[in-house]
């Protein structure tokens, strides 16, 4: 079956190679990547960087976030249970604690733990795109950004616009997503609003998620402009099996607030933004759901931060600068009280050295209450060969510091360790990027060597676990990837997007015999990731999306998804989508089964 699909893939692949050629591109390229000093176009970027776009967003077989994630070459997306409703992410081989999310620039990181990552509180329906940065981001967004960091990005609009989705599939499924544009004057403003719920694919794994999202901004005058957001979640969901397997009635019920206000300053070839931000985030646990008298954690921690990010352009080319204050703090039944303060300073140099060859050097110092000084330093070069062709290659150092759970949790099953270290990385990449009309190519390689990485063992499976530091994991791998698209022509059939992507990783783990490790031994070791979407007409859509999966010491899966779209993109459409076509019995995360076949199906209203 799987030799199959991959033999039907490729001769759809090249099928169509010459079949599109008098086709206009869509130009993906010039879009700015949003960091938060130096800013460059996608086609002018010298690191290994994803861009998922509306498009994809809206035609891929997914209803959130996590699942868009899973068909982005080099991440690894471990979900428990259906809908990411809860849900860990890994980028070249690192755990979900070495991943940085973002939202508009803003860390969503918590001192918690980094399971609540993923709870980005915005609508879906509400996103404009999706950056995935891969390699060490530290010089870039601070500490956390371990292996990498996913920004996610919305956008406010000049027009009144309202966009309703609602759907609903097996297990109970159902939701209802809003999200709508009301410009007043110069002030511009959405708001998106989400509900989805599920009786569960299996016993003990109902959920409810809800998302309120409000962004405004008003351009002042030329030089000055005001942006904030608001935003809360809700996910209350059964837990079965989550993090402990002898716990099949486990219960979790989450909540996180975000706010934050900005003011930008443009003048000339100087630019300033200056934000601050408040995420905070609540936590109940039972290791009984109808029981809360035999175990339960309350988890409160919240997170003040002030940053100031600058540029100045020059005759030396562009200068980034930028200041942070970070203030964390936890009241936890569990963990305790505890409270630490980061500062941190940003400074960075693009230089461009003739027509075709450009350097970004830069360092993010950074002072920790716990550690004291830390510095990242890193550098890309990028050599622009031909119109087409793209050569880069950097080095940069990462660091994370032990979340709370890592430090002090105490449970039944867990262990927290207070000795321990923070984590340590230095990575190397080299790579080549291809773009040539419709088509996109890259392939790189990358090296991590990381010192005192964390990781949960125990010595038998009748002990809990507890984390600890090892000396040395080394990390290898190649990544390759094709991508191609055309706007639509209205012909009876086409191609619109093809994409295939292969990932191995090689790790190296410094481990003790007789220990049993929770993550590091189920590192991504072979990914595979392929799609299709085919237009018929002028109306109709067809998205092909296939995975295969290999993590270290774990059997490989294969997962097939479709979605069928009817008239996306005008006032009234429909889609339907079934997801593990194959039926396939896996787990991507600890012991939790995922569901087999499964299938859903709703509507879509855009009024201008």
């Amino acid at each position: 079956m799987k030799k199959l699909i991959l033999t039907g893939f490729c001769a759809l692949f090249a099928a169509h190679v010459n079949a599109q050629s008098d086709t206009t591109t869509q130009k993906l390229d010039e879009i700015i990547i949003q960091e938060n000093r130096i800013q460059l176009p996608f086609s002018k970027q010298s690191r290994n960087i994803s861009l998922i776009d509306r498009q994809q967003i809206e035609t891929t077989p997914a209803r959130s976030l996590p699942e868009v994630l899973a068909f982005v070459p080099g991440v690894d997306v471990r979900q428990r249970g259906v809908t990411g409703v809860q849900a860990d992410i890994g980028i070249r081989g690192g755990s979900f604690e070495q991943t940085l999310m973002l939202l508009n620039g803003i860390k969503l990181s918590d001192p918690q733990t980094g399971h609540h990552m993923m709870n980005v509180p915005v609508p879906l329906v509400n996103v404009d795109r999706v950056e995935v940065l891969k390699g060490p981001a530290s010089r870039i967004f601070g500490q956390n950004a371990y292996t990498g960091a996913v920004n996610v990005i919305t956008s406010l609009s000049e027009n009144k616009s309202l966009r309703l989705q609602g759907y609903a599939g097996d297990f109970g499924m159902k939701g209802i997503n809003f999200a709508g544009s009301l410009p007043a004057g110069k002030y511009r403003q959405n708001l998106a609003v989400s509900y989805d719920d599920s009786n569960g694919h299996q016993y003990n794994s109902d959920y409810q998620v809800s998302n309120v999202f409000y962004e405004g901004g008003i351009d002042l005058n030329e030089k000055n402009a005001i942006r904030g957001m608001i935003a809360y979640a809700d996910r209350t969901f059964g837990a079965n099996g989550f993090y402990a397997s002898t716990y099949p009635d486990q219960w979790e019920s989450i909540q996180t607030t975000l706010g934050s206000l900005s003011h930008t300053f443009l003048s000339g070839n100087f630019s300033l933004n200056t934000r601050g931000y408040w995420r905070r985030n609540e936590d109940e646990y039972r290791l009984r759901r109808n029981e809360p008298e035999f175990y339960q954690n309350f988890h409160t921690s919240d997170v003040f931060a002030l940053e100031t990010n600058g540029t100045y352009k020059s005759k030396l080319g562009v200068t980034g600068f930028g200041l942070e204050v970070r203030k964390e703090q936890i009241e936890s039944t569990n963990l305790g009280d505890h409270d630490r303060t980061l500062s941190g300073i940003f400074l960075e140099q693009l230089v461009n050295l003739g027509d075709k060859t450009d350097i970004r050097a830069g360092l993010y110092s950074n002072y920790y209450s716990e550690y004291g000084w830390k510095h990242f330093p890193g550098m890309e070069v990028g050599f622009q060969a031909t119109k087409a062709i793209r050569l880069y290659s950097g080095i940069g150092s990462s660091f994370r510091i032990p979340t709370y759970n890592d430090l002090y949790y105490v449970g039944p099953t867990n262990i927290g360790n207070p000795d321990l270290q923070p984590e340590q990385a230095r990575s190397f990449e080299f790579g080549g990027k291809w773009t040539a009309s419709n088509w996109r190519a890259e392939l790189v390689y990358f090296n991590r060597y990381s010192e005192n990485l964390i990781d949960w063992v125990r010595d038998s499976a009748d002990e809990p676990w507890q984390p600890q530091n090892f000396n040395e994991v080394t990390f290898n791998g190649v990544e390759a990837s094709g991508y191609y698209r055309v706007n639509p022509s209205g012909r009876t059939v086409q191609v619109k997007e093809l994409m295939l992507s292969y990932n191995y990783i090689d790790t190296k783990f410094d481990g003790q015999p007789g220990v049993e490790s929770r993550y590091a031994l189920t590192a991504l070791k072979n990914q595979l990731i392929g799609g299709v979407l085919v237009g018929f007409g002028k109306k109709t859509e067809w998205n092909t999306k296939m995975r295969y999966v290999e993590r270290i010491s774990q059997d490989p899966y294969f997962i097939l998804d479709m979605r069928v779209d009817y008239n996306r993109l005008g006032k009234l459409g429909f889609f339907a989508e079934a997801s593990n076509i194959t039926d396939t019995d896996y787990m991507e995360a600890g012991t939790v089964q995922m569901p087999g076949r499964w299938f859903r199906a709703g509507f879509m209203v855009n009024l201008e």
